[in-house]
């Protein structure tokens, strides 16, 4: 064991406690009653309120030679706070509309859609990995197939909810390139910072309140703000040196099941019967993405779950 790593077992708490964390995301974001679009505004908000003491003195010279002379990087970090923003822009409202487990389980289909990218890029993709893919893309033609029987509403917060995970998925990919050479905390200052400003004007927009709400709701907010924003993604992304990049993108499945169990005991949501065996697969072909990704190129994959945590939690 190096000098960097955390004994086993406190890498296994930190893993179990990032996704216990990650798992009430989707459940407090369907039940405040604060506006869906206001509650994707105000959590990365905070997030970046959250993380700029610590970066704007601890990584203040990273900052001003990021604005100053590297407006390239600056860019892409910025142009990634704005597939944050259309990722929660539309994943959280789409809880409003379909089920926690339906809504979580098409979100988390992002490894999907970043290989998507990568073959459009001209990158070769492992056969192992296309069978993945094919085996998530049939979970989501089962769950959204079942929605769509079920409801208009419902098929609706599905597709807003796939919509989101591809959103995710440009998340990733700019930020697998910023993350090369900028800090995770210069890095995700920058893009939470991003997607609070890029959805004040779509709240602006649309009439969203941004304020008067009930103390209740910024409670949830508050915590959700700081069990999926901030513990979460700092358990997960500190895992990551001892556990590995597959590990933990393994254990950030977990999110489904877990966001699943904490709607029927919390919000008395019973997994609709149905859809199961459609997130059953998507599970399982994201898990196959994820290991053949993993042997393919293990840095790829540290890389992104370190972005990708992020944005689908």
């Amino acid at each position: 064991m190096s000098h960097e790593d955390d004994p086993p077992l406190l890498t296994a708490g930190m893993i179990a406690t990032g996704v216990v964390a990650v798992s009430f995301s989707g459940p407090i974001a369907a039940s405040t009653l604060a506006p869906a679009l206001a509650v994707a505004l105000w959590r990365n908000a905070f997030g970046a309120a959250a993380g700029a003491p610590f970066t704007l003195t601890r990584r203040r010279a990273e900052l001003c030679e990021l604005v100053q002379d590297r407006p390239q990087v600056l860019g892409s970090a910025v142009l990634a706070g704005v597939f944050l923003a259309v990722h929660f822009g539309l994943w959280i409202p789409s809880l409003r509309l379909t089920s926690v487990t339906a809504s979580t389980a098409l979100v988390t289909t992002t490894p999907v859609w970043t290989v998507a990218v990568a073959r459009l890029r001209g990158s070769p993709v492992p056969r192992a990995v296309l069978v993945g893919v094919l085996l998530a893309l049939a979970g989501v033609a089962v769950v959204t197939g079942v929605d769509a029987t079920a409801s208009a509403r419902a098929l609706r917060g599905d597709l807003m909810a796939l919509a989101g995970g591809a959103a995710a998925a440009g998340y990733v990919a700019c930020g697998e390139s910023v993350r090369r050479s900028l800090s995770t905390a210069s890095y995700t200052l920058v893009a939470y910072t991003t997607c609070a400003l890029a959805l004040l004007p779509v709240c602006l927009i649309t009439g969203t309140a941004l304020w008067g709400y009930s103390a209740r709701s910024w409670a949830q907010i508050g915590v959700l703000t700081l069990t999926a924003q901030l513990l979460g993604h700092s358990l997960l992304n500190r895992a990551l040196r001892s556990a590995g990049a597959t590990t933990v993108s393994m254990a950030v499945l977990l999110e489904v099941p877990g966001a699943a169990l904490v709607a029927w005991v919390w919000l008395g949501q019973a997994p609709p019967l149905a859809v199961v065996p459609g997130v059953a697969l998507i599970l399982t072909g994201l898990a196959v993405v994820v290991r053949a990704r993993a042997r393919s190129g293990p840095r790829q994959g540290a890389e992104e779950i370190d972005t990708v945590t992020a944005a689908t939690l």
